[in-house]
Formats: structure tokens, C-alpha cells, sequence
């Protein structure tokens, strides 16, 4: 019995770096679909956004089956639980894709601004960054390594920032770009959200390991950790 729920525990994890690996394709593809002007590559992605749920809601069953029939103490449990939790980060992940793959449906023909365009490129390649490099540590559970990617996540605050303020001059420049650039601040804000959604994923590393409910990117003394 023991070893068949060790296997079923490493089945959850093998699924949910599979989820991991789904929701930062969509992203990249989001972003890429965006800037490439892509209408065709939006709509795959929000057609494919139904894969992401449909792996939430299995990872879901599966964790609440293992719980109701193993009745697993301590470790084994904070293993469920985290994958139940941060399943759910994931999906939030694809939820702001498909936002991003709106925003480049609703916009075309829009005047654009190549400047801000390739400043998201750059915010989504940081934050494809992350989500590869937060898997990883989830695979590793590497505690420490979840610590210094949340850091990171301040990094994609400031892009966020920068590309509001090149969003706001240009609108003030020239009002043929209103549209357009209103678009840029949302997907810089989808963007920035997914920043976080990892920041919450590097909570649950840590709950994984210390089973402690921990704050990340707050006013936290590193004596509470």
C-alpha cells in the first residue's frame, strides 16, 4: 500500500509540472501572438486554455482521492495540499494567457508602438524566467532557491512600471495610439499578475518544506522563516 501511494504521489508531480510547462507555453505564446500581431496564434491559445483547466480539475480529483482514501499525515499531506494549491496558480496563469491573446484580437489594425512592444517581449521573457525556474525549484524543493525567485518578481514590477509611463507619454504625444497603448498597460498588468502568481507558488515551496504558511515579498523579518 505504502509504495502504491508513492507512486501516485509521484504521479501528481510529474502531472503538475506538465500543468507547469502548459500554462508557460501559453504565456509565451500569448506574448509572442501580441507583438507578431497575430490573431490566428491568439485564438489557438485561448482554444488550448481548456488543457489548463482540464488538468486543474484532475489534479484536484486526484488530491482530494488520495486524501479520502490514504488519509496521509505530515509531509505526505503538505505534498497534496500544495499541489492542490498551487495547481490553482497555474490555471490563474493560463486565465491572464488567454487575456493577453484578447487583448491582440481586440486590437489589430490599431496604431502600435514598436518601443513598448519590445519592452513586453522583455517582461515576458522575465517572466517566462520564472516560471521555469519556480517549477524547477518545485521539482528540487529547493526552499532557498523559492526565496530568490520571489525577489525576482520586483524586477517584473518595475517593467510593469517603465511600460506604463512609455504608454502614458506616448498617449500624450499622439492620440492615434490611445487604443493601442490602453492594451499595453493591460498586458503589462497580466503580465505583472503572473509575477505574483509565481511569488504565490514559492510560498507553497516553502509550506512544502517547513510547514509554515510564509509571507514572500513583505515586511517578514527572515527570523519569522
Amino acid at each position: 500500500m505504502r509504495r502504491l501511494f508513492s507512486d501516485e504521489l509521484n504521479d501528481l508531480h510529474v502531472r503538475f509540472s506538465e500543468m507547469g510547462m502548459m500554462a508557460n507555453e501559453a504565456i509565451f505564446k500569448s506574448v509572442r501572438a501580441f507583438v507578431n500581431h497575430d490573431k490566428d496564434a491568439a485564438r489557438a491559445v485561448i482554444a488550448d486554455d481548456k488543457h489548463i483547466n482540464k488538468r486543474e480539475v484532475d489534479l484536484e480529483k486526484r488530491s482530494f482521492e488520495l486524501i479520502a482514501l490514504q488519509q496521509p499525515v505530515t509531509t505526505d499531506l503538505r505534498i497534496i495540499v500544495t499541489v492542490m494549491k498551487a495547481s490553482s496558480d497555474l490555471e490563474r496563469m493560463g486565465d491572464h494567457a488567454v487575456s493577453i491573446a484578447k487583448s491582440t484580437i481586440r486590437v489589430k489594425g490599431e496604431t502600435r508602438v514598436p518601443e513598448i512592444e519590445a519592452k513586453i517581449a522583455d517582461m515576458a521573457s522575465a517572466v517566462e524566467q520564472m516560471v521555469n525556474e519556480v517549477l524547477d525549484a518545485y521539482v528540487q524543493s529547493d526552499a532557498v532557491r523559492a526565496r530568490q525567485i520571489a525577489e525576482e518578481d520586483h524586477g517584473i514590477n518595475q517593467f510593469s512600471d517603465d511600460i506604463y509611463h512609455l504608454c502614458i507619454d506616448r498617449m500624450r504625444a499622439d492620440s492615434d495610439t490611445i487604443v493601442g497603448a490602453m492594451d499595453y498597460m493591460l498586458v503589462s498588468s497580466y503580465l505583472e499578475r503572473i509575477g505574483d502568481y509565481v511569488t504565490n507558488i514559492c510560498e507553497w515551496i516553502l509550506y512544502l518544506k517547513t510547514g509554515k504558511l510564509l509571507e514572500l515579498n513583505s515586511n517578514a523579518k527572515e527570523d519569522d522563516f
